[in-house]
């Protein structure tokens, strides 16, 4: 067998992966650090009529509120939801405080945001043998120095640990055996799935698959035909096979949304308006992480898959959501009228600068 036939998941040795995810990290530190909101709905983010959800308490969810919700959606399902502003350099301070915690046992870290990662423990510092042990004695140590609460899954690959984070929140953790892997994921409906998003999940159910065991029972090739490169990562993370490695101090080159219509569009009113949550979504990564960027780029998929690119790029990272907003709708001005109907809109930012690195930043006085 040559190296391009290799099954992944065949001779490679039991990795110990753990996804580490604080509880609803905004609000409950919040709810920390002002007791007056302990044990009410709190959403983090503006409450004005633009304003978007950046995150919800577990009182709050309990409503229905939850991360990008717009915020009028927010208040109208839960009338008594107190708007707190976001202080994101608290979040970061703390956020650092708890990778800290996480290089006290492995330097093997991928942050995917200020609140959650992945680590691989597989040889770990403190010579613990069992990753199980690793997760609880970081919960206890992350509860005792900042008095907030992790959940945490671990597992032999990221995909099932990212599973089993979710599958004991909050303040809760679950492993997933490699003899537990494909039997859990065989029941899971596909849109639980790390990484298959509703216009796939759309698309998966009309192709008559509904959960793991339906995307099992599809050969390699239906996978590739009807999902292009995606496919055969789909097709393996059904059988519990996922070989992707924890990368520490991954460098992301760009931040992007996009999102593919039920019908498609024409106008730009309707294109417009479609965008403001792909810039929402955006723009909280930028705040999460920290990155801010100089080049917006617009991407647009047409009814018959063409797909065109346009990008701006400005001297210096853009300083907002607002002005993110101005020139990825300026882009899209540009190109009206379009000269087909559109199936799917796609914002990002790129050429990436992080923390004091990114200043300063541009306000555009358009």
């Amino acid at each position: 067998m040559s190296e391009s036939d290799t099954v992944p998941g065949e001779a490679s040795p039991v990795r110990k992966i753990i996804h580490i995810d604080m509880d609803a990290f905004y609000a409950s530190v919040e709810q920390r650090d002002n007791p007056e909101l302990r044990g009410k709905p709190v959403a983090v983010g503006g409450s004005a009529e633009r304003g978007v959800v950046a995150a919800a308490s577990y009182e709050a969810r309990r409503f229905g509120v939850r991360s990008a919700m717009p915020s009028v959606t927010a208040k109208r399902q839960c009338p008594d939801l107190i708007f707190v502003r976001p202080r994101f350099e608290v979040y970061k301070a703390i956020s650092r405080q708890i990778r800290d915690i996480f290089a006290e046992h492995t330097p093997i870290i991928e942050p995917l945001s200020l609140d959650e990662a992945y680590l691989d423990v597989t040889e770990n510092l403190q010579g613990i043998p069992l990753a199980r042990d690793i997760a609880l004695r970081i919960r206890e140590t992350i509860k005792a120095e900042t008095g907030l609460n992790a959940s945490a899954g671990i597992s032999y690959n990221k995909f099932l640990a990212k599973l089993a984070s979710d599958h004991r929140k909050p303040n809760g953790q679950f492993v997933i055996s490699p003899e537990m892997g494909p039997a859990f994921v065989e029941t899971l409906p596909v849109g639980k799935f790390h990484g298959i998003g509703p216009a796939t999940s759309a698309k998966m159910n009309a192709l008559g698959m509904f959960t793991g065991l339906d995307i099992r029972n599809q050969t390699l090739e239906f996978m590739n035909a009807n999902f292009g490169k995606s496919g055969a990562y789909y097709y393996w993370i059904s059988r519990g096979v996922d070989e992707r490695p924890v990368r520490a101090n991954r460098i992301r080159k760009s931040i992007g949304a996009e999102n593919t219509f039920s019908t498609d569009l024409a106008d730009f009113d309707t294109l417009a308006a479609e965008l403001k949550p792909l810039i929402d979504k955006v723009w909280r990564h930028c705040e999460a992480t920290g990155n801010r960027g100089r080049t917006v780029t617009l991407k647009i998929k047409f009814a018959d898959f063409e797909i065109i690119t346009r990008s701006r790029s400005v001297p210096v990272p853009v300083a907002g959501r607002d002005d993110l907003e101005r020139l990825a709708c300026g882009l899209l001005e540009i190109e009206m009228p379009l000269p087909k109907r559109v199936r799917l809109l796609g914002v990002s930012l790129s050429a990436l600068q992080v923390g004091d690195d990114a200043e300063p930043q541009l306000t555009l006085g358009i």
